[in-house]
């Protein structure tokens, strides 16, 4: 009788954990960025000996409408750092992922979706750079998630479509450099559901 009372007790608890999986509404999402504007594999390697130095942030908002397949919006501002031979680039965005997301195993689910950013400033060690091709730019957000009651983890790959390069002088000498700032990075974010 006792085994059959902790079955049910736990079977209880684990069909309001789903129930509450499925929360839909708005919420807060921040967290961390692994980041290479353009040449994320390439860098993979070269960062092994620091790894802390391509480490950026994000914080937003976002809603999640619907249950075992659903349409997760977002507002995220987006600060990156990326280092090439001992300079860094550093850039500052507003994101809008529109992400569809389809529930795969109990509080795990998979999600994809393109993503629009817009590039609010850029600077590369101290150089403001105000010659980006775009300054608005269209990626690819795809990633896992574990959503707890409200809480939710997610961890996704960004991409963008098309080279977005800027241009500037390097100390002040007529010598034109070059950096793709396409978003290429891993995103590990925490979001609650209010």
């Amino acid at each position: 009788m006792k085994c059959y009372f902790l079955a049910s007790l736990f079977a209880l608890l684990m069909t309001n954990s789903v129930k509450a999986q499925t929360a839909t509404g708005f919420g807060f999402k921040g967290g961390l960025n692994y980041n290479a504007n353009g040449k994320y594999f390439e860098a993979i390697s070269s960062n092994a000996e620091n790894p802390d130095r391509n480490i950026g942030y994000h914080v937003g908002i976002f809603g999640k409408i619907g249950n075992k397949v659903y349409l997760k919006p977002e507002f995220v501002f987006t600060s990156t750092k990326s280092d090439y031979t001992n300079d860094t680039f550093k850039m500052e965005k507003l994101d809008l992922p529109l992400l569809i997301g389809f529930k795969v195993l109990g509080p795990i689910s998979v999600f994809a979706g393109p993503a629009f950013q817009y590039i609010l400033d850029s600077e590369y060690e101290g150089i403001s750079i105000n010659n980006i091709e775009n300054d608005f730019t269209v990626g690819l957000n795809f990633g896992i998630a574990l959503n707890i009651n409200r809480i939710g983890i997610d961890l996704r790959y960004e991409r963008g479509f098309n080279k977005n390069e800027a241009t500037f002088i390097n100390n002040n000498i007529t010598i034109e450099d070059r950096l793709d700032t396409r978003p290429d990075q891993l995103i590990l974010s925490l979001s609650f559901i209010l």
